[in-house]
């Protein structure tokens, strides 16, 4: 099963489809919505099956589009190519009026390469030799065709000195690991880019869970002009959840000291925590928990 979400391709008669979640990949739906409660998240920890770093990273590398699953490796990268330079480029010819294909991929490339960092044009506009206003208006044209999701900042009256700028990730991290050419598991795991990798992977399962659930939801991030920032949080039927997101499998239990902030917010804060890889989600104290990646 798919996602149908209403983007600025769907405003315009495209209607964009997101590729399998993790959740989809193993068989496994929930009718139960996910609002971070620890018997909630046990009860989803135990009807899915338990994945170590290495299988996430391969998930993470093979991404969801359904052609490229059960693909070898030979056939991964040519469908890849074929999306890229045949699908890809014709919707972005028909719905961006883009003609050179060349400096788009460039831009591409590029977007790659930055996944779940704040966007900055002139860093896409300089890789893809073209104005900061054309990088901004492509990446606009990627968020409308489902390629690239834009993760927009929290604005709250009661915080003050909040940055403006979005991040940017990945619909499918598949495309993204193609792109920046992570070919093996092994490489993209030990990779620098590794924890981006896990973090774009992390935000959009949880935007691919709550783009079909009955109970719909904000994401956001949180950063400060003094550089605080928190991963990400939903804002889900009157109450945040602040999330931080590590690759580690023990990471340090005082990151959740950073949700203070927001506590000073107009929407009350409820259960919060960190997603790592830790072999089972744990509490930590009180409302805040270890989050299992899976």
């Amino acid at each position: 099963m798919k996602h149908v979400r209403e983007t600025l391709a769907g405003r315009i008669g495209i209607l964009e489809l997101y590729s399998l979640s993790q959740r989809e990949k193993s068989g496994v739906l929930f009718d139960e919505p996910l609002d971070f409660s620890f018997d909630n998240l046990l009860f989803r920890q135990n009807k899915l099956p338990q994945s170590d770093v290495t299988q996430i990273f391969e998930h993470i590398r093979r991404g969801g589009m359904p052609q490229v699953l059960n693909a070898n490796e030979e056939m991964r990268q040519e469908y890849f190519n074929s999306y890229v330079d045949t699908y890809l480029m014709r919707d972005v010819a028909e719905v961006g009026g883009v003609t050179d294909f060349s400096k788009f991929i460039k831009l591409l490339k590029a977007c790659a390469a930055l996944t779940a960092e704040q966007v900055n044009y002139k860093t896409l506009a300089d890789a893809a030799d073209i104005s900061e206003p054309t990088a901004k208006d492509w990446v606009r044209l990627l968020e409308g065709l489902g390629i690239v999701y834009l993760l927009q900042p929290y604005s709250n009256n009661e915080l003050k000195r909040l940055v403006k700028t979005p991040k940017l990730y990945f619909c499918d991290t598949g495309l993204c690991s193609f792109l920046s050419m992570w070919l093996t598991c092994d490489t993209l795991m030990n990779g620098a880019a590794s924890g981006h990798y896990f973090e774009n992977y992390v935000v959009i399962e949880l935007l691919k869970n709550y783009a079909y659930a009955k109970s719909k939801a904000n994401l956001y991030y949180y950063r400060d002009f003094n550089a605080k920032e928190i991963d990400v949080f939903i804002e889900l039927n009157g109450f945040i959840h602040p999330l931080e997101i590590k690759k580690s499998a023990s990471p340090n239990r005082k990151k959740v000291n950073k949700y203070s902030p927001l506590d000073k917010a107009s929407i009350p804060r409820s259960y919060s925590g960190i997603v790592c890889m830790c072999e089972k989600s744990l509490p930590i104290d009180g409302k805040i928990r270890l989050f299992q990646a899976d």
